[in-house]
């Protein structure tokens, strides 16, 4: 059982079922809350629903039990699966972490006494109607932060922090095999994102590539996906850059967790892949302009990396979800490149992990 606040429990903790369908940075958010719950009550059974990508990055994860894949791309039907499969299940508790029309529907699904969620002023698209117990209210803050209050409200500590992401055993063989082809330490590179206003100009990446290899003694790596806009800034990279970098685009999201691993600098975007490094404890240079760091950058590490191309100089102001379009050309080879150099200065001697 768990205590919870003062008259808010006891919470049974038999069965948990995790609403976050998101995308693959919400789901490392999400592993730290998983981790909790199962060190505070090992015999919990933890069910996650999940979209088929952060899925694969989370299946065969030791607190995850199940995981129940929710099919958007196949549209209203994905909701008609996803009610045959939750058909008949109870679970003891609920945990809405994701506040959007489409988790309320499924959520609208699960039998549970207990489905716990945001305050109403956090509760997008009527999301509040759906659940019947909140965490109080709090001003923003980051998004783990955010995610652990669900802890704090059951009475789990979230201390030790783990993601325990991996690379899980059977993973190490393939992680030193793609090593061993190399001759130079990695510098993972996280050249797209879903969002083009996040993204970066391919001119630059062809610069910090060659920049990397040439002055730094480092094998550039691009890593992400084959998304159209990554695959395009892909090919003007290859195309502008004196050395073509070593692309892995499209790789599965379990073998990209062992090349982030395996690297010993990260420069991303604000993207997935970023929180996947910080979770690995990998040093990452932060490229960042559309949102708030403070919010949706790396978590607790790595702050004196990171390029905030979101703020004026000066500027002061609470931690905000507000975006801001057009920020992403700020952000200099020059600027990168500094922070590569306090890189050098302050993590190059430290171990992978």
């Amino acid at each position: 059982m768990l205590t919870g606040p003062t008259g808010a429990g006891p919470w049974p903790l038999h069965s948990v079922c995790i609403m976050m369908m998101g995308a693959v940075g919400d789901a490392v958010h999400v592993l730290p809350v998983v981790t909790a719950l199962k060190r505070h009550h090992p015999a919990v059974r933890i069910t996650w629903v999940l979209q088929p990508g952060p899925a694969s990055l989370v299946r065969g994860h030791s607190a995850v039990d199940e995981i129940i894949v929710f099919e958007r791309k196949r549209g209203w039907r994905a909701f008609v699966d996803i009610r045959r499969v939750l058909a008949g299940r109870t679970f003891d508790l609920v945990l809405d972490l994701q506040v959007y029309l489409k988790t309320s529907i499924v959520l609208a699904f699960v039998r549970s006494p207990f489905k716990l969620g945001y305050d109403r002023a956090r509760a997008h698209d009527l999301n509040w109607l759906f659940t019947n117990r909140k965490i109080p209210p709090h001003p923003l803050q980051h998004i783990q932060d955010q995610y652990l209050e669900f802890l704090s409200f059951l009475g789990v500590s979230c201390d030790p922090l783990e993601w325990g992401i991996g690379p899980w055993p059977s993973e190490h063989a393939s992680q030193r095999a793609f090593v061993a082809r190399l001759d130079r330490p990695i510098a993972s590179l996280v050249i797209g994102t879903s969002k083009p206003e996040k993204d970066w100009l391919p001119e630059r990446w062809a610069e910090v590539a060659d920049l990397l290899y040439s002055d730094w003694g480092l094998e550039p790596v691009l890593v992400g996906g084959r998304s159209a806009a990554e695959l395009e800034t892909e090919r003007r990279l290859v195309e502008l850059a004196a050395r073509a970098p070593v692309s892995t685009l499209g790789i599965p999201l379990r073998d990209l967790v062992g090349v982030l691993d395996a690297s010993s600098l990260v420069i991303s975007l604000d993207t997935g892949p970023l929180h996947i490094a910080v979770a690995l404890e990998r040093p990452v240079v932060s490229l960042i302009g559309h949102l708030d760091p403070r919010r949706a950058g790396p978590y607790r590490r790595y702050h004196d990396l990171v390029i905030d191309a979101y703020h004026d100089p000066g500027e002061v102001s609470p931690i905000t979800d507000r975006r801001r379009k057009g920020r992403m050309r700020r952000i200099t080879v020059t600027d990168v490149m500094e922070k590569v150099a306090l890189w050098k200065e302050r993590y190059s001697s430290r171990p992978k992990s």
